[in-house]
């Protein structure tokens, strides 16, 4: 019993530390989420007190170029390269408080590094860069087992709620080459894809669980949910410059404070002091908030990738890797889309770029 309580405790903390609720997912929909789904399974000696502590760092990389329009990929786009390039990197940092084997408190904290390289936002002769490099949107969360880990031998319900502030830049600038023949430059807010933060406080909400048919082989699952309650944050998305006639007229020319989607679920098998797993990762940015109005500049869509993971697993700590390859992607059409359609009577639809994968690398620290 204190080793499935372990590895309760240990499962659900690597899932907080690892599920963090605003990270760019694969591209310029600007989704926020780090990490893939691990498992500590230690010797019944070494069991997690009440009062311990887990700390995670999790690092996530990924370059997105391809453009999409809906499910369709504009090819030409990177033939012709006028293709916009994203370089994202983000060091998450969790620490996770152990209450008792059903309640647990977690507090994340997000660096976040990233470049974007285009010509048309830079005059359009010469692809150049933005940066954006701090301090993103600290979450913290409550969570506790439905079921009681000392009866539910073989699987469990886990429930989070949590809030997430708006800590990270949401109006970050750089240089923006418009005429770069004769260096002319003008500071405005970078794309919304790389800022660190969307301006808005939210409410997470989550549901974990798992199913173990044997010691070794057993399925996991996980959905989470960022409310947004705030439309808008303010900030221009005319890159410094004055935002034109067609984004005043269909609500574009601010910047949207969106909700967020996750779904994984998929199985996992250990042999000796690893776990292999492998799943289905569902991230989305919805066209339409559950609270609040939903215009603004947003870049809707979703991303359905097949999730490969591996952790190793040493006494007190682990060290893991999960890679989402993606199957499909599509880039819905945004109310200002849909606004657009309705006052030019043409339908309309922006693009957005997304990754082929995604690396997640990291490694979990019992502390008692």
């Amino acid at each position: 019993m204190k080793r499935l309580i372990l590895k309760l405790i240990c499962a659900t903390a690597i899932i907080i530390c690892t599920t963090y609720a605003k990270v760019n997912a694969q591209g310029c929909v600007a989704i926020r989420s780090t990490g893939g789904l691990c498992t500590m399974d230690e010797h019944p000696d070494s069991i997690t007190n009440s009062g311990s502590w887990l700390l995670n760092s999790n690092n996530r990389y990924f370059r997105s170029y391809k453009h999409f329009v809906g499910t369709k990929e504009q090819k030409q786009r990177i033939e012709q390269g006028t293709n916009v390039i994203n370089h994202s990197y983000t060091q998450d940092l969790t620490l996770t408080r152990i209450f008792n084997n059903r309640w647990s408190f977690a507090v994340d904290l997000p660096i976040l590094d990233n470049s974007r390289s285009s010509l048309y936002e830079h005059g359009g002769k010469e692809r150049l860069q933005t940066h954006s490099f701090g301090l993103g949107d600290i979450r913290l969360t409550t969570y506790a087992w439905l079921l009681n880990p000392a009866k539910a031998r073989r699987g469990n319900i886990q429930v989070g709620l949590g809030i997430k502030l708006a800590t990270g830049t949401y109006n970050y600038q750089d240089y923006f080459y418009h005429t770069a023949a004769n260096d002319a430059r003008t500071l405005g807010p970078v794309d919304q894809s790389i800022q660190l933060g969307d301006g808005g406080t939210g409410i997470t909400t989550e549901i974990n669980t798992y199913y173990n048919f044997t010691h070794r082989f057993g399925l996991y699952g996980g959905f989470y949910y960022l409310i947004s309650p705030r439309e808008q944050n303010g900030v221009s998305s005319a890159r410094g410059s004055v935002p034109s006639t067609k984004a005043v007229a269909n609500g574009s020319d601010v910047m949207s404070v969106p909700d967020q989607v996750m779904i994984r679920g998929g199985a996992s098998y250990g042999i000796s002091k690893f776990d292999f797993s492998a799943g289905v990762r569902y991230e989305c940015l919805p066209v339409h908030d559950l609270v609040g109005g939903s215009n603004g500049f947003r870049r809707p869509g979703y991303i359905i990738s097949a999730e490969p993971g591996v952790t190793y697993r040493v006494k007190s700590f682990s060290i893991y890797a999960f890679v989402p390859v993606a199957l499909k992607r599509d880039r819905t059409q945004s109310v200002p889309d849909k606004i657009s359609t309705t006052l030019t009577g043409v339908y309309t639809q922006g693009d957005a770029a997304f990754a082929d994968y995604a690396i997640n690398v990291g490694i979990t620290f019992r502390i008692k």
